[in-house]
């Protein structure tokens, strides 16, 4: 039953599970206008009601009888409706002259103010409901009931948070003193005498501490210490302050010291706000933040590819020596498909580098581009932190997951389902020798010196345990994607081959080879090649000589190896310094009668390359030049010579006559 525009109504669902009457009768009786609807089930959300005093005599009684009059939900539901906050009670408990009550945390003064102010207004509403006459008579009867009143008020305290005393004789009382002495009645509890006070800050702070301590006191020994406190049996100090906690301090001048009862440490100490302390003392970090601390709530992107997540883990099978087989996964989050892999006797920085290879050789064969961004742990992926793992170096988007906190990286339940679904479905012995049920695996003790060895039923070689885990993820991979509300049908592999992120940046085959690829010293040869695993690579062409430092061939060849450990794409640095893409030199057989169509390419090719370092070295050849070693000149005196003046205003000049009758124009001059 519920309370509803002023009247108690009831579900037909509630008469057809309380067999009283079925819906379908109930809507008989409806149509008929023998019982009266509240509210119609029409509307999103919405639920029909019956109004409970409308219904026939007969199911009315079978209704008191099971379900109750409903008198204290009449009444909490007149509460709601008429419940009005006192804002002169705010005024009143804010005023410090009305109310000197002092805390020493304004905090807490604020938090017991809105406690009075909710008080009061509830005993407004109580004292309202009891003056006026139709209400009260409507809701409660003829006569005020004050045992429906209280339990009324009591159904309040979640919604409305107040205090007001939970048995009848201590409520009724209450509303006499409120009605007599006002807002000053509702101070008297709370700062009265010792018997009714609260513990106060100091109190509780020393309890805390004592509970606290390492060996985990019982609440009864938590009591007895504090009261040996008190006596001066027992120092107390504060370990980061140093204080010496006083017991003369923890009781007013000419009394005697408050002693908790064994009730009131217990009620104390299983306050929520004190149980997470006291856990956050007693348990370790990790198991703290996995079982205490609030976790992320996220939910999952569109585009495969746009984030991956990584974690290792320990197959759960063994091999002999009770050794463990280290793995190291990639997801992609969005598919949830295992896109690298990789297995090693050693966890380690190898088995890191592995699994990136491993996820870019997939990536490379199927055309996709570099993942956007990346979940990692801190373990052994700090190292990476300043260089291969800080965004925009490859990844856009980096981040480090918080130290043993495995519900904020995604991979850590992928790997759990996987163990759950596909590794328990297909060999024997995965579990923990302390799971429950079907998880727990059986092992046999071995009685040693150490007294800490177990004994599996069998063992494995390295390349069975790899071999099965690499199935596994092709079954996984493969299996229907766990939301087939949004990928009917579908599997993991077709989430993710599907639902690529169009705006990856490309593979970036230079930057993965520098940080994550295989390194080897070499050195240029012959101005056109150098030699990388037994193989020549040429230059891509001969300009590159000009970034080569002074004197100095050696460079450093970086490559992602395939799946054979070979080299595809080669990069050649020097100092950290990018040089150039280097290409693979393919011979031809120097037999022409045995000569192939790719003999020729190649031939063809090489000539290429010799050519164009032919064309570059005369592009760029040297000056040709011829030297004269220098003699002493004698000097010579210098002659007069006798320049002879032209008589001013002669008629013409004459030339020689060694040039007489030449054609001037034929000897480039021209006249003006």
């Amino acid at each position: 039953m519920e309370y509803y525009d002023g009247r108690i109504c009831i579900r037909p669902t509630e008469l057809e599970a309380a067999g009283i009457m079925t819906q379908e009768y109930c809507r008989q009786l409806a149509s008929r206008k023998k019982v009266e609807m509240a509210r119609s089930g029409r509307g999103k959300g919405n639920y029909a009601l019956v109004v409970v005093d409308s219904l026939p005599t007969q199911h009315l009684e079978e209704v008191k009888e099971k379900f109750g009059s409903g008198d204290e939900i009449l009444a909490a539901g007149w509460f709601r409706e008429n419940y009005e906050r006192d804002q002169a009670a705010v005024t009143w408990f804010n005023d410090r002259n009305k109310c000197p009550i002092e805390f020493k945390d304004e905090k807490k003064r604020r938090q017991w103010v809105e406690e009075c102010v909710v008080n009061a207004s509830v005993l407004n509403c109580c004292i309202r409901l009891h003056n006026r006459a139709s209400d009260f008579q409507r809701v409660l009867g003829n006569t005020y009931q004050w045992e429906k009143m209280a339990k009324a008020v009591e159904s309040l305290r979640e919604q409305f948070g107040h205090t007001l005393p939970t048995s009848m004789f201590r409520f009724r009382k209450k509303v006499a003193e409120y009605r007599r002495e006002g807002y000053a009645s509702l101070i008297s509890g709370k700062f009265g005498n010792q018997t009714a006070r609260r513990m106060t800050h100091r109190e509780e702070r020393v309890i805390l501490g004592i509970a606290c301590l390492e060996n985990q006191p019982y609440n009864t020994t938590v009591r007895e210490m504090y009261i040996m406190f008190l006596t001066g049996e027992l120092d107390v100090y504060d370990i980061d302050t140093g204080e010496l906690y006083d017991p003369e301090t923890f009781a007013k001048k000419g009394e005697e010291p408050w002693i908790p009862s064994d009730a009131t440490i217990a009620n104390y100490l299983n306050k929520p706000k004190n149980k997470i302390l006291i856990k956050n003392r007693h348990l370790s970090r990790t198991t703290f933040m996995h079982e205490e601390m609030p976790h992320m709530h996220r939910h999952n992107g569109q585009f495969s590819l746009s984030q991956i997540t990584m974690d290792d883990v320990d197959l759960p099978r063994r091999m002999k020596g009770n050794e463990r087989v280290h793995a190291y996964y990639v997801y992609d989050v969005v598919s949830q498909c295992r896109i690298g892999a990789a297995y090693a006797r050693k966890k380690d920085e190898a088995l890191v580098v592995e699994c990136f290879r491993d996820m870019f050789r997939l990536i490379e064969r199927n055309g996709w581009g570099m993942p956007a961004g990346i979940e990692v742990e801190q373990h052994l992926m700090s190292q990476y932190k300043d260089g291969f793992l800080r965004a925009g170096v490859a990844f856009p988007f980096v981040h480090f997951c918080a130290p043993q906190n495995s519900q904020e990286k995604y991979a850590e339940p992928l790997n759990g389902a996987f163990k759950r679904s596909i590794a328990h479905k297909n060999h024997a012995g995965i579990g923990r020798f302390y799971g429950k049920g079907k998880n727990r695996v059986e092992s046999k003790k071995i009685s040693d010196e150490n007294n800490d060895t177990w004994e599996d039923k069998r063992y494995y070689t390295f390349e069975e345990l790899v071999a099965d885990d690499r199935a596994d993820n092709m079954e996984w991979n493969n299996t229907l994607h766990p939301n087939q509300k949004k990928y009917k049908g579908k599997t993991r592999w077709d989430v993710l081959v599907a639902n690529v992120n169009p705006t990856l940046q490309p593979l970036d085959k230079l930057t993965l080879s520098r940080y994550i690829g295989e390194r080897v010293p070499t050195s240029v040869r012959r101005n056109s090649t150098v030699r990388v695993r037994h193989e020549d690579w040429w230059l891509s062409a001969p300009e590159v000589l000009e970034k080569l430092d002074p004197n100095n061939y050696k460079v450093t060849a970086y490559f992602l190896p395939d799946e054979k450990g070979e080299p595809t794409d080669v990069y050649i640095f020097q100092d950290d310094r990018y040089i150039d893409k280097v290409e693979r030199v393919h011979t031809y057989n120097r037999v022409m009668a045995e000569q192939t169509e790719e003999d020729v390419v190649n031939y063809i090719e090489q000539r290429k390359k010799v050519a164009r370092t032919a064309a570059y070295v005369a592009r760029n050849a040297a000056p040709r030049v011829g030297t004269i070693k220098r003699t002493a000149t004698p000097e010579v005196a210098a002659e007069a010579v006798e320049i002879t003046s032209v008589a001013a205003g002669a008629d013409e000049y004459e030339p020689d006559s060694r040039f007489a009758g030449m054609d001037w124009s034929q000897a480039g001059f021209q006249d003006s």
